[in-house]
């Protein structure tokens, strides 16, 4: 049972939003809708601080090399992050912070799923106390030569050449406040109105992506279009501070110094490839392109917008932009629950909770048990109906050249008082055959014949 606290929190919510928004009549407002999809996910919380229901899911879980893998990773990178940290407060607080967070049902439902994001943001805010005489060569002159081979130009040059305050406001509003505000939006939404388990599957994807792609700038440090701009091709060092690019013209215009700050202190400095910036909004688009398609073009008029800005504001090449994207559309893919992978198939009512911890593996919140003989069910679709082996050709009923089928009854009945029923094919009640969430060989309740197809079609006239 839900403990008392979090009732007591959530009541006068629910309460209030229930007095505030009628629900009535048979086509709801969007409002109604939004409101029936948050009481409906509040519901689904699952309020409980006993630890032990916990442990039982983690004992139930089935650990193999695959689901595995991915923990051992993440846990070296925290690790890691923790070792070079130089505060002992912090290094003892993060785990025993996650720890309790995991233990908790009622925290463990959110923290759990996002657990590559917080490895994420940890190893990336940790970077800053990586030892520079461990740190890889930094590359300043490789990417702008790749853009102009792969190109023919300098593309994210060119888009620095004409600037004014309008364009400067059109792309720091992507850049600098979306960027931060949408994965939370996503987040949202999926959990409100996705299939269940579709939001464990965007903390997945999301912070695998940001992960590999930290890892990559660490690795594979490189200089930004900015360093370009100030210092031209010179050689870069880690001592060397971050830079706003672009986004010190937003500080002018509003009087404030905070890019410049935040750029300033960056703990990674040189992670120009590959660009987070598109890899969220990519990702972002691909979620929403993929649950919810009626608004595609609007999503990715926001990616191609985003990545304008990341090359106007001279904070990416072109070729980090693509690097990030193509991340991105790998990890989707790879992370992607069964269940997902076909639109049609996604059981939109599926219990999460069913598969207990079932995060970092492949198989999601609803596998597909096995796949489909469509030859196999249309036998079964023709075993259904019991025909008389005489009447199994079409015939031909009165003056109106009626024609038969096997399967179908006869238009016109048979004449009162006949007394027999020699004309009239036996039928057994039909199957309703149905494939997940939809119908595979036809709408429902159309005749056998159009379910099976032209081929199977034998007219005797």
């Amino acid at each position: 049972m839900p403990s008392s606290i979090p009732r007591m929190i959530l009541a006068p919510i629910l309460h209030l939003l229930r007095v505030s928004i009628p629900v009535s009549g048979s086509k709801p407002s969007l409002i109604t809708t939004i409101y029936l999809a948050l009481i409906a996910s509040l519901q689904r919380l699952d309020l409980s601080r006993d630890p032990k229901k916990t442990l039982h899911k983690l004992s139930k879980h089935k650990f193999t090399i695959m689901n595995t893998l991915p923990l051992l990773f993440m846990t070296l990178c925290a690790l890691h992050s923790l070792w070079i940290m130089h505060s002992l407060l912090l290094k003892l607080l993060i785990p025993l912070a996650y720890i309790t967070a995991i233990l908790l049902p009622i925290t463990s439902q959110f923290v759990w799923p996002a657990t590559p994001i917080f490895c994420w943001l940890l190893t990336f805010f940790s970077a800053r106390y990586i030892s520079s005489a461990s740190r890889p060569t930094i590359h300043v002159a490789l990417l702008p030569a790749l853009e102009s081979v792969l190109y023919g130009a300098n593309i994210s040059d060119l888009q620095t050449r004409y600037t004014n305050p309008v364009l400067d406001v059109i792309a720091w509003l992507p850049y600098g406040v979306m960027h931060f505000a949408v994965p939370f939006v996503v987040a949202l939404i999926l959990w409100m109105f996705g299939p269940r388990g579709a939001v464990q599957f965007w903390g997945l994807a999301f912070g695998w992506m940001n992960l590999l792609g930290v890892f990559t700038q660490l690795v594979f440090p490189a200089a930004a279009p900015w360093y370009e701009i100030i210092h031209g091709l010179t050689p870069a060092d880690y001592s060397m501070p971050g830079s706003p690019g672009g986004l010190l013209r937003i500080d002018r215009v509003f009087h404030s110094s905070g890019y410049t700050n935040t750029f300033g202190s960056a703990p990674l400095v040189f992670g120009a490839v590959p660009s987070l910036h598109s890899g969220c909004a990519v990702m972002e688009a691909l979620f929403l392109s993929h649950f919810f398609p009626s608004f595609k073009p609007f999503y990715w008029a926001y990616v191609g917008v985003l990545w304008w800005a990341t090359m106007y504001l001279s904070h990416h090449y072109l070729i980090d932009v693509t690097a990030g994207a193509c991340l991105s559309i790998l990890v989707f893919y790879l992370t992607m629950p069964l269940g997902f992978k076909d639109v049609d198939q996604i059981n939109w009512n599926s219990n999460e909770s069913a598969q207990g911890y079932e995060m970092i593996n492949q198989g999601g919140p609803q596998r597909v048990k096995e796949e489909l003989d469509l030859d196999e069910e249309i036998r079964k679709l023709e075993e259904s109906i019991d025909v008389e082996e005489g009447d199994e050709e079409a015939t031909i009923h009165g003056k109106e050249d009626t024609v038969t089928f096997p399967g179908k009854l006869p238009e016109e009945p048979l004449a009162s008082g006949s007394g027999t029923t020699e004309d009239k094919p036996k039928i057994k009640k039909k199957r309703s055959v149905s494939w997940g969430e939809t119908k595979v060989l036809g709408e429902a309740g159309g005749d056998i014949s159009d379910q099976l197809g032209d081929g199977t079609r034998k007219e005797t006239v």
